[in-house]
């Protein structure tokens, strides 16, 4: 497993998904304070031509939360692009047959899924570890992040939907044969998720309420509403895993 772990950093590192990867997400940190710095600068130049319109502009002070909330609009990107990017982790493998040497030479099938699984869990980390640590440093630097409140568990949230997401990639690759129908089974999911989210009595217990983690910075939710579906998206992930390694066993490589 961890010569399979070297060869999953080199094969990222020599496509260049890991530098481009890296690029978008510190990318996504920088832009974050900086479009709430801005913000007062746009509106002062639009002035003029909105007091032309009849519409009256009033002097705006941002802060931290304001480069919060662009944090919540932006990181949905970074996830996007990550899945999109590993969403051929495993179906290049099958198309190129560069895994059937490797198992007929004795390598566990649930080696190669844990080393996979381990490797998109690990790159996740890191790349929205950069992206929320450098939002973090410039909102330190001009403003204070002790504005928003309870910022561990609302960061702690929404990496947690990422290895959700992650783990539903892992096991519907273990199914299916070609990247468009794996990111059309986890776009499956998550837009399912979200539909049974408009409801009440199901919100609480979906792992889409953990893209929230803004109302808790607000104050409008707090963490109590966020604990079933921690449990649920952390259950979900034990059981996607499960079940791949299950289909993995049996998969025609």
């Amino acid at each position: 497993m961890k010569a399979f772990l070297k060869k999953e950093w080199m094969e990222w590192k020599r496509t260049g998904r890991m530098a481009v990867l890296l690029l978008v997400f510190l990318l996504l940190g920088i832009m974050n304070p900086a479009l709430a710095k801005l913000t007062p600068f746009l509106i002062e130049t639009l002035s003029e031509s909105l007091a032309e319109s009849g519409i009256a502009v009033t002097a705006v002070t941002v802060d931290a939360m304001d480069s919060w909330i662009q944090f919540y609009k932006n990181i949905p990107m970074g996830l996007i692009i990550f899945m999109l990017l590993s969403s051929g982790s495993f179906t290049m493998e099958y198309q190129k047959g560069t895994l059937v040497p490797i198992v007929a030479k004795g390598l566990s099938r649930r080696a190669v899924l844990a080393a996979k699984a381990i490797f998109l869990c690990c790159a996740w980390t890191l790349l929205y570890m950069c992206c929320f640590w450098v939002t973090y440093g410039y909102n330190a630097y001009f403003w204070d992040n002790g504005i928003a409140g309870h910022l561990p568990l609302a960061c702690w949230c929404y990496w947690l939907f990422g290895i959700w997401a992650a783990a539903l990639l892992v096991f519907f690759s273990t199914v299916a044969d070609s990247s468009p129908q794996v990111l059309l089974g986890v776009g499956g999911v998550a837009v399912g998720c979200y539909l049974f989210g408009l409801f009440p009595k199901f919100a609480p217990f979906l792992p889409t309420r953990l893209m929230e983690g803004l109302s808790l910075l607000q104050g409008v939710k707090v963490p109590e509403d966020f604990y079933a579906s921690i449990a649920a998206a952390g259950g979900m992930a034990a059981l996607c895993l499960a079940a791949g390694a299950v289909c993995f066993e049996k998969k025609r490589l």
